[in-house]
């Protein structure tokens, strides 16, 4: 259980600074992803974005299976 907090929480921590690139590619902008503001830092739980790029994911790795 530790291990996976640690892999979460160092995802977020690469994955974070990339935000305003990603927001290119349209991660956080689907229906079911959250953002808010808080004190002026504006935070993104991408769950609808994590679905649909993990299902392009595994499509991809089965064809080139």
């Amino acid at each position: 259980m530790i291990r996976w907090a640690a892999v979460i929480f160092l995802g977020l921590m690469i994955f974070y600074p990339l935000l305003p690139w990603l927001d290119r590619l349209f991660v956080g902008r689907l229906p079911g992803d959250i953002r808010f503001r808080l004190r002026g830092v504006i935070f993104c739980l991408p769950f609808g974005s994590t679905v649909l790029w993990s299902v392009v994911a595994f499509v991809i790795a089965g064809l080139t299976r």
